[in-house]
């Protein structure tokens, strides 16, 4: 979708799922300045703060951020208004229920600090969850979502990346065919899925569960770091706002503005595969090897696209009434890299996003906004502006990702490697 006149001021940009230096896996340099310093470049005006169970992190974030009365808590970068957060983490279960092993990742957003050290008092019954940003916890996901409910009805718990093979709530290796197989009688309480980076909302739109009940498709980043290329590469744009509840009720309601997405065959978890083996392939070509790697004979790891198929039970093209607009974009760094030839984190590539940022504030505004002549007019090489705009309508093409391998953009025949 084009993304021409999209004002920055009156709409409020949230990556509300990502992690901090606790979590394994993640950069050992994420700080919340960091975060803010990043995010503004991004073009991001609210954040999650991540990771709200692990004990040194939560001493962190109740010493930098200030609750603003509305549960915003608000960090102060010499502004007036200073950034604001809200209160976030994510949470793994495992668990066997009644028909096998499950894992399952949960995104919670929560009203307050006070909120959040009931819930470390809840949790600090059924295990530890200082020794990882993400605790795990052998409790079932209905009985995790009743408890959270009676600690506070304003507690928000969203399925994580739902389609990802390993963790997602339909997740080809222990994930449910519904919502209601996981959450039971308490799926009334669940008013969003996030669609994970190998899928977007239109992929979303053929599970009739999803549609059927109003359900939001919001999008965020699960990032890793603080870098540009991860942070705010998903995101959920709001009507503006400085309140929590407020962005709890449009997510309820589905009354949000829309998401920013990557092209989902950029993610890990796209097609089906084996990463030892270098082997990848779509659903069509899984099926006719029956499911089974032609390399190593054993069975392929199916990824989203697959999965998507297998559950979808509306026509394909169908879009629900109350169908958000999304915008497909693969991240700034990838797409100067990609017109240059180069890796993504060097000295030219870096040299040529600094100069974009400076002229033009932040990377979604160059992503979504700004013209090709006002690129002309600084300068910008015309490969990179060409990129550009083929990136804004959807029309480069990648490489699909599998078992835990990114995608790659295609530039004619030569194909870069996205990180």
């Amino acid at each position: 979708m084009d993304g021409k006149n999209i004002n920055f001021e009156e709409i409020t940009i949230g990556d509300l799922h990502l992690h901090s230096r606790f979590s394994r896996a993640c950069s050992k340099n994420i700080t919340i300045d960091s975060l803010v310093e990043w995010a503004k470049i991004k073009g991001l005006n609210l954040l999650g703060t991540s990771d709200f169970t692990h004990p040194i992190w939560f001493k962190e974030i109740k010493e930098k951020l200030k609750n603003n009365g509305k549960g915003f808590y608000i960090y102060d970068d010499g502004t007036e208004q200073g950034f604001p957060f809200i209160i976030t983490g994510e949470i793994s279960l495992m668990y066997r229920d009644e028909e096998k092993s499950r894992k399952i990742h949960l995104n919670l957003l929560i009203p307050s600090l006070e909120i959040a050290e009931k819930i470390h008092a809840y949790l600090d019954t059924k295990g530890r969850r200082d020794y990882d940003g993400r605790p795990i916890f052998n409790i079932s996901g209905d009985k995790f979502v009743k408890d959270m409910k009676n600690i506070s009805g304003d507690i928000e718990v969203i399925p994580a990346h739902i389609w990802t093979p390993w963790f997602g709530v339909f997740g080809s290796m222990s994930g449910f065919n519904s919502l209601k197989q996981c959450f039971k009688e308490q799926s009334d309480k669940i008013h969003a899925i996030e669609t994970g980076i190998s899928s977007d909302p239109e992929m979303n739109w053929g599970i009739k569960e999803i549609t059927d009940n109003n359900l939001s498709i919001v999008s965020f980043s699960d990032a890793h770091s603080y870098w540009p290329w991860r942070l705010g590469r998903e995101a959920t744009i709001f009507k503006k706002t400085d309140s929590f509840l407020e962005i709890i009720r449009q997510i309820k309601d589905n009354d949000f503005i829309g998401t920013i997405e990557t092209e989902p065959a950029y993610g890990k978890y796209h097609w089906d595969g084996h990463r030892n083996c270098d082997f990848s392939c779509s659903p069509k070509k899984t099926k006719e090897l029956n499911g089974i790697c032609p390399v190593c004979k054993q069975r392929l790891i199916i990824g989203v696209e697959n999965r998507v198929e297998e559950l979808s039970e509306n026509p394909k093209g169908f879009i629900p009434e109350k169908a958000k607009i999304f915008y497909k974009v693969l991240p700034l760094h990838e797409i100067i890299s990609l017109a240059l030839g180069m890796n993504m984190q060097s000295k030219m590539v870096w040299d040529v996003y600094n100069n974009l940022i400076k002229n033009f504030k932040n990377e979604f505004n160059i992503l979504l906004n700004v013209s090709e002549s006002e690129l002309l007019g600084i300068g910008v090489k015309e490969k990179i502006i060409e990129l550009i705009l083929k990136n804004r309508t959807g029309n480069i093409k990648v490489k699909p990702g599998y078992d835990g391998v990114y995608g790659e953009a295609v530039l004619g025949e030569k194909q870069k490697t996205l990180f």
